[in-house]
């Protein structure tokens, strides 16, 4: 018998971006490892540079980075760190991306526009992902964008068991922002006992980003506390104009309740002075102190993160964490 036979054992090494530091710690801590030391800075001119302190040969690599702002340079620093990877040898190359920059381009609405979401899925593939795990996508279609498994996790657990566990003693309301989101409503509503359903009928100008036209409530939602869900809070012109128009139909309270606070400038002042008791967000991303304030609570999402990356790199299946549904 001709060549060499050996036993090797799996080695998962989980690496972070500047962008989320605090995240991708909570991540390795619930995995019980630590983040593997590497060098990353900027030139003079702005080129950005990683180098990993430790070898990676072989390894499952699980590399971490909210795309939160400025955008751009967080992305590319992740496309880098993901080619150091491949240089270096790692066996498999896992993106993990709780927040999917340029996820809202994900169609064309008139010609000569880009389709953005599928060029960030083509360049992680150029530069060597063999997967990615990202939490609530704008677009559920965005998965097939990137040419191999996409894992693509849902926050509806962590958020609904905090609005049931504070609000479940009263009547509630679903309340979607537009008619598209109406199946995630509906999952809410599932998981809050059956809770009514409605939604805000609007009209955005195309031409104009963050602008919405009109809004009317479908759904009765008199004296009840409406729950109004998102995937993310960017400016906050639309859920604050969705909260209004609860209210004007005789709501008894609005809760927020969204996966990504991107928290555009002027969105902190708008929820501040909107009629929402309470704003529940997950920290996909990060939000510095001066975007703190006192209606806004953050749940962390390292715990869905961390265990989806332990059925990976297990072969689990990351479908069992949502009941078959992810």
């Amino acid at each position: 018998m001709t060549g060499m036979k050996r036993t090797t054992e799996k080695n998962l090494m989980v690496f972070s971006g500047r962008a989320h530091p605090d995240l991708a710690h909570e991540v390795a801590d619930l995995l019980e490892t630590g983040l593997v030391p590497q060098s990353a800075y900027e030139f003079a001119n702005g080129e950005l540079y990683v180098r990993y302190e430790e070898s990676v040969r072989g390894c499952h690599a699980f590399v971490i980075q909210s795309h939160t702002a400025p955008i751009n340079e967080w992305i590319m620093e992740h496309l880098i760190m993901v080619d150091a990877l491949k240089r270096a040898s790692a066996k498999r190359i896992t993106v993990v991306m709780p927040f999917y920059g340029y996820a809202r381009q994900d169609k064309k609405h008139r010609g000569r526009e880009p389709i953005s979401a599928r060029l960030v899925a083509d360049l992680f593939k150029t530069a060597g992902a063999d997967r990615l795990i990202t939490v609530d996508l704008h677009a559920d279609q965005i998965q097939g964008f990137f040419d191999g498994p996409v894992d693509h996790l849902m926050a509806l657990p962590i958020l609904t068991d905090y609005v049931k566990e504070k609000y479940g003693d009263q009547q509630l309301a679903v309340v979607s922002p537009d008619a598209g989101r109406i199946k995630v409503a509906e999952r809410w509503s599932a998981r809050l006992g059956g809770a009514p359903l409605a939604f805000i009928h609007k009209s955005r100008r195309i031409d104009v980003a963050n602008e919405v036209v009109a809004n009317r409530v479908v759904g009765e939602v008199k004296d009840k506390i409406c729950v109004l869900t998102d995937d993310m809070i960017d400016t906050g012109g639309t859920i604050v104009k969705a909260a209004e128009a609860c209210m004007a139909e005789g709501a008894a309270g609005v809760v927020i309740a969204a996966t990504h606070p991107i928290l555009s400038d002027p969105a902190v002042d708008r929820l501040k002075n909107c009629s929402a008791m309470e704003i529940v967000v997950t920290d996909t991303l990060p939000i510095p102190a001066d975007k703190q304030f006192d209606k806004l609570t953050t749940l962390s999402i390292a715990p869905l993160i961390a265990r989806a990356i332990r059925e990976v790199f297990e072969d689990g299946s990351v479908t069992s964490m949502f009941d078959g549904h992810a």
